[in-house]
């Protein structure tokens, strides 16, 4: 079996019930991401344990983003100690000794506290605060769901989908709007105030075909749509709506299931998130 390595001549495989583990000095309090890169071999619903001290979560690699097969996975956690002992543990057990996921590319990442900008209530909104992402290699870094991982690798955001369907990517490897970097939030809000999130949907990742976003805040909700040629653009949306509560929850989904001509996975990328307080006289429906 001869398998690509991203990174140098050399690469980990753990085997059945294999572990590698490694102590690491932290600051008690801080967030940290873990971003590294697998494969899987032979089985098809592959996966690894990761944790970090007593936090930990599961994370599945059956799905294949690139056509190399290697992905980036990112995890983060909140120390609790000084040190901690970063652990990957590889929980299948096969029949074929030769099989077993590779771990190659190891960094990790000190997470600041999400912001906001100047004009924008919401944190975090470009997106330019998020796991690490290795130089040198195309696909970004996937961020797991909440329910696979308590404290989020995308300060301010949390992930709200079923598997592995969001991807954090660079301005080097992708066509992103603003900034370097490019997906559920909640935010305070005063009942009854109207409210206008505006956003990018953009489509430069060799998706070439209609894609779009759906933005969910209180009871609104708006749509972008872009005929992607998968070589880069981007269409900017707003949505006026008026807030319920004393926090609105803010949602971006993606439409549709979407496939590079060669098999891979894709979709739109968001950008350039924004949240402003409105008057009522000028508050409508906005889609751009």
């Amino acid at each position: 079996m001869i398998l690509p390595v991203p990174e140098g001549a050399r690469a980990v495989r753990l085997g059945n019930d294999a572990t590698i583990r490694q102590l690491l000095g932290v600051t008690r309090k801080k967030t940290y991401s873990i971003t590294f890169s697998a494969a899987r071999t032979c089985a098809q619903a592959e996966k690894l344990n990761m944790s970090a001290g007593p936090e930990s979560g599961v994370l599945p690699i059956q799905t294949v983003y690139t056509s190399s097969g290697w992905g980036s996975y990112s995890y983060a956690f909140r120390a609790r100690h000084s040190t901690v002992w970063l652990t990957i543990h590889n929980p299948g057990v096969e029949e074929d000794p030769a099989c077993g996921p590779l771990i190659d590319l190891v960094a990790i990442k000190t997470l600041s506290p999400p912001r906001r900008e100047k004009g924008n209530m919401l944190r975090n909104g470009d997106f330019e605060e998020g796991p690490f992402i290795f130089p040198g290699t195309a696909w970004g870094a996937l961020v797991p769901p909440l329910g696979e991982d308590d404290v989020s690798p995308l300060p301010g955001w949390m992930v709200m989908s079923g598997t592995k369907a969001v991807k954090y990517v660079d301005a080097a490897h992708h066509a992103v709007p603003r900034g370097a970097r490019a997906v559920e939030m909640e935010v305070p809000t005063a009942p009854g105030r109207w409210y206008r999130l505006s956003f990018v949907g953009d489509a430069g990742d060799g998706c070439a075909e209609p894609l779009g976003v759906e933005a969910y805040a209180a009871r609104a909700a708006a749509r972008v749509l872009y005929e992607s040629r998968g070589t880069g653009g981007s269409r900017r949306a707003s949505l006026e709506f008026a807030a319920a509560a004393n926090a609105t929850r803010v949602v971006f989904q993606s439409l549709n299931h979407h496939v590079k001509p060669e098999g891979m996975l894709c979709g739109p990328v968001l950008d350039d998130v924004a949240l402003v307080s409105v008057r009522r006289r000028a508050a409508r429906r906005l889609l751009a």
